[in-house]
């Protein structure tokens, strides 16, 4: 929780005025809330959508929500989504063509402004996960055109982890559970919860425009001993860890492991690890046409290294048939060749692959048991 900003106190019903300000200032308030046997990110009408009184319970291939004895809104580790699902949508038209009488053809770019949101309840993970994302869609000759416009408007609110789950292991990627320092953010706040059951929040400003909608909200100054007392209690309470050394090295030198045959047994190949990982990114492009062809779309939507088709070359097929190399590739990827595109890892430790697995696969067990067979290639006692 390191910070020089001042710590102030908040409580529920300043957590309430909080949502209000921010949609008062036009933004779309997106947060985590109750729905469908899950907490998932939604708009949120006011602070009362919040998932107060639930928390989870999630191991290797299992998720479920279960009630709790308080009043805590955020005392749930990552679920089924990122933030990603609205920066890097998973469906965005890139532009519309349509032929005149004449023949002549139209071409336009969506032109639709991009929404204003103010995300609420940020994780630490998934606020580096942005922090990453930001480098891969923006950081480059082309950035990207729908990511940037919709990061540039966000009004991120962090929400400090305190109780992380089984599949978490931020702390072993410099990731959370406190703030990484460095980050970008609005506010960050840091949930505890009083002898009675109610929530209290201590709070920070990370920018002006923090600064200025903290301003308006009823709050008292604090020492903040509590919070960092809980922020330090989660990073004992990790659920996993990942030793991160020289993870570049492990993966470029184990393309031939073994380990990978015992993991394409279980794995189905089925992309779950993909579309709820926070950094994942890749896409394809289809065109679809009205039935008389005088108009035409462009969408992206996005598509994971598990496909078959993502690899597939006219004349050659999938570079990458086997579930051995596809899982492969995009383990080696996320932890190794990230760093030579993006000068990081790709994984923030949230533990949603491990968790929405269907069959359980844990990258932390395949991280160690490459380490152990780097260690012992011939397999010897």
């Amino acid at each position: 929780m390191g910070t020089t900003a001042p710590l102030l106190d908040l409580d529920e019903a300043g957590l309430a005025e909080l949502v209000a300000a921010l949609r008062q200032r036009d933004y779309t308030v997106i947060g985590p809330t109750v729905r469908d046997g899950a907490i998932v990110l939604a708009e949120l009408a006011s602070a009362e959508d919040l998932p107060h009184g639930w928390g989870i319970e999630a191991e290797a291939g299992t998720y479920r929500v279960r009630r709790r004895e308080d009043r805590a809104a955020f005392a749930h580790s990552a679920g089924p989504q990122s933030w990603k699902t609205f920066l890097h949508p998973p469906r965005a038209r890139l532009w519309q063509a349509d032929r005149a009488g004449d023949g002549t053809v139209t071409v336009r770019e969506d032109g639709a402004p991009p929404p204003r949101y103010a995300f609420l309840g940020v994780r630490p993970c998934d606020l580096r996960a942005i922090a990453v994302q930001d480098r891969v869609l923006t950081g480059g000759t082309y950035p990207d055109p729908v990511y940037g416009p919709r990061r540039a408007r966000a009004f991120i609110v962090v929400a400090e982890c305190t109780e992380p789950s089984a599949v978490c292991f931020c702390t072993s990627m410099g990731t959370g559970p406190g703030v990484p320092g460095g980050s970008s953010y609005d506010l960050a706040l840091t949930e505890t919860v009083e002898p009675d059951g109610a929530a209290r929040y201590t709070v920070r400003a990370g920018s002006p425009a923090g600064e200025e909608v903290l301003a308006a909200l009823p709050t008292r100054p604090t020492d903040g001993e509590r919070a960092r007392a809980a922020v330090a209690g989660a990073a004992e309470r990790m659920g996993r860890s990942m030793d991160p050394t020289d993870l570049r090295a492990l993966m470029a030198g184990t393309m031939t492991a073994e380990r990978w045959d015992q993991v394409a047994n279980r794995c189905l190949t089925c992309g779950n690890c993909t579309m709820v990982c926070p950094t994942c990114f890749c896409t394809t492009t289809e065109e679809v046409t009205d039935l008389t062809g005088d108009h035409a779309e462009r969408w992206r939507r996005w598509d994971s290294c598990f496909d078959l088709d993502f690899s597939h070359l006219h004349g050659t097929g999938p570079v990458r048939s086997s579930a051995r190399s596809r899982y492969r590739q995009w383990l080696t990827h996320k932890l190794g060749t990230w760093h030579d595109q993006f000068g990081s890892s790709g994984c923030v430790g949230c533990g949603r692959c491990i968790a929405w697995c269907p069959v359980g696969i844990d990258l932390t067990e395949e991280v160690t048991a490459l380490r152990a067979e780097a260690a012992n290639p011939g397999g010897a006692p």
